[in-house]
């Protein structure tokens, strides 16, 4: 079974920076596009960032273009999101996930709490 689990989140002041991390599990990791999701209680869960299997091509949702980076390292089976100049906005549970595979298939795991404020 695919197993997905989301780490690094955390409370941070607006405008600094976090690191999150998504450990992949009985799942190719190499051969699949992975993506970060958010999730604000009460709204639709948001597409934030993609990478192709082997990290050639991203892709960003409009709000956080320039100050979200995704990468992976396929060794690890790990999926990387580096958000610098966070917004209080951002505050969201993030999700990592596999976008090009059926919805009935993905396995959303717990997520990771990122809350930005004063």
């Amino acid at each position: 079974q695919v197993q997905l689990v989301e780490s690094g989140g955390g409370l941070v002041q607006p405008g600094g920076s976090l690191r999150l991390s998504c450990a992949a599990s009985g799942v190719t990791f190499d051969e699949y596009t992975m993506a970060w999701y958010r999730q604000v209680p009460g709204k639709e869960r948001e597409l934030v960032a993609t990478i192709t299997a082997t990290g050639g091509s991203t892709t960003y949702a409009d709000s956080v273009k320039g100050r979200f980076t995704i990468s992976r390292d396929n060794a690890k089976k790990t999926v990387y999101l580096d958000m610098n100049s966070l917004k209080p906005e951002d505050t969201a549970v993030y999700y990592c996930e596999r976008p090009l595979v059926w919805s009935h298939l993905k396995m959303w795991g717990q997520g990771t709490q990122v809350t930005v404020s004063s």
